[in-house]
């Protein structure tokens, strides 16, 4: 029996391996190549629910080699390259391609970055055409994801949303890829491709996975039952990445979780107690930072480590002002956060956080402080340095005025004897306003969450709500 006719690759009788990681130091090129401005805007007229990229493109290389040093990559240079509308087979225009390999020859270049989503063909036929391995957008953050991820459930969903990805790159490489007799589809058997037993074996590892993460996200939930039970509130930090959301995370809480001038240096979620001002304890929740054109399969992996945001009481929308796209970049952010179900424009739940002010020029600062004021007092941002400690106790105030809203306040009379009392209203509510009554006693105004306010009446049955 002849075999079917194919490519002329080398025969490959294994199933798919993992592919290595990308070793540190590894000579790389990182390419661009971005839309017209007049094409998005063709794109954008015929298209009602196609959205114009906001981004500068030199913005965009510069994030795309940050990435790209994340992982220690050696970025021997970065080129920005416009394009009318990628080729099926290659993506980039035949000359460029030539262009670029001799560039990539002359540079001895071991790695080319591609800002953009390459189809598996696109990526084998540039591999062959530049010799040398070549990865998209989504295929290097995978790869930081990789490397950062710290807890199980860090692990697992990286590996998830890896092996999705590795199931989208499964293509004809083989010459030995068609039936050679019978066999069901969902049996295999003796006629099974290469290709078929490589998805086989991938499904069934991504369905393991998926029963572990089940059992890691049971365990989340129980932590967050308990966490309600205590309860405390859930402030949750987001924000594209390196927008210094660990750095405040670390301000505010005292901790010392990493916090690094790169891209997704933070990927497994971490929560800490805060105080606020008048006393009342809140869970600070840091996550994993957001980045546009995020590949969906980790949007979906990561669900579970964004269920704190989900839930949480209080959002940090913390953006880097001093960034020059720092408004394309609050956009993605928005954009995911409607993904997750999370309405940005609930200003009483939502806070934006104007981070890394002492970066700005004195009259962007002044500019920027003027905004501030004009703005409606329910969605005012506050501008905060995570660096030199600027704008702290505004930005703990804001996060109480939020919690406040429907948190009732009552006067209570403490008796002088009732020690236990005044420490039971300083440790479960917030108190606002402590006097003597002339007696001995003390008048307290508290303000409590309104699940203990059948306790705070229980306790102090003459307790008067003003509020």
């Amino acid at each position: 029996m002849k075999h079917s006719s194919g490519p002329t690759e080398p025969l490959n009788k294994g199933p798919v391996e993992p592919e290595k990681e990308i070793a540190s130091g590894t000579r790389t090129l990182v390419v661009g190549p971005y839309f017209s401005a007049r094409r998005q805007a063709y794109d954008a007229a015929n298209d009602k629910g196609a959205a114009v990229n906001l981004r500068i493109p030199q913005a965009r290389l510069e994030e795309a080699s940050g990435l790209a040093a994340a992982i220690d990559l050696d970025v021997v240079q970065a080129i920005l390259v416009t394009i009318a509308s990628p080729r099926p087979a290659t993506y980039l225009g035949k000359g460029k391609v030539e262009e670029l390999a001799g560039l990539i020859k002359a540079d001895e270049i071991d790695l080319v970055m591609m800002d953009c989503g390459l189809s598996p063909v696109q990526q084998r036929n540039l591999e062959k055409a530049w010799g040398c391995k070549v990865i998209d957008r989504t295929g290097l953050i995978l790869e930081i994801f990789g490397r950062r991820a710290r807890t199980r459930e860090g692990g697992l969903q990286v590996e998830l949303a890896h092996l999705e990805y590795q199931k989208s790159r499964l293509v004809r490489s083989w010459t030995h890829l068609e039936r050679q007799r019978g066999g069901f589809g969902f049996l295999g058997g003796p006629g099974e491709t290469q290709i078929e037993a490589d998805r086989r074996v991938i499904l069934e590892r991504m369905g393991r996975i998926e029963k572990e993460l089940e059992s890691v996200k049971r365990t989340r939930s129980l932590h967050r039952e308990s966490r309600r039970k205590v309860p405390y509130p859930v402030v949750a930090l987001v924000g594209y990445t390196n927008a210094g959301k660990s750095t405040l995370f670390n301000r505010l809480t005292s901790a010392d979780v990493m916090a690094e001038n790169m891209l997704f240096a933070t990927l497994d979620p971490t929560a800490r107690v805060v105080k606020l001002p008048h006393g009342a304890p809140v869970i600070l929740s840091d996550t994993v930072g957001f980045i546009s054109d995020l590949p969906t399969m980790l949007v979906a992996a990561f669900r579970a480590t964004l269920e704190d945001v989900i839930a949480a009481d209080v959002i940090l929308h913390v953006r880097d002002v001093s960034h020059g796209d720092t408004d394309a970049q609050s956009a993605d952010v928005i954009g995911i956060l409607r993904e997750l179900g999370v309405d940005p424009d609930d200003h009483q739940r939502l806070i934006e956080v104007w981070n890394k002010a002492d970066l700005l020029p004195e009259d962007e600062r002044t500019r920027l402080l003027g905004v501030v004021e004009h703005r409606p007092a329910e969605g005012r941002p506050v501008l905060v340095s995570a660096v030199t400690g600027e704008g702290m106790d505004r930005l703990k105030a804001a996060v109480e005025n939020r919690l406040a809203h429907e948190r009732p306040v009552f006067h209570v009379a403490v008796e002088s004897a009732d020690g236990a009392g005044l420490h039971w209203l300083y440790e479960e509510a917030e108190v606002l306003d402590r006097r003597e009554d002339g007696e001995g006693g003390v008048l307290i105004a508290a303000r409590i969450a309104p699940e203990k306010e059948p306790r705070l009446l229980r306790r102090f049955p003459g307790a008067r709500r003003t509020r």
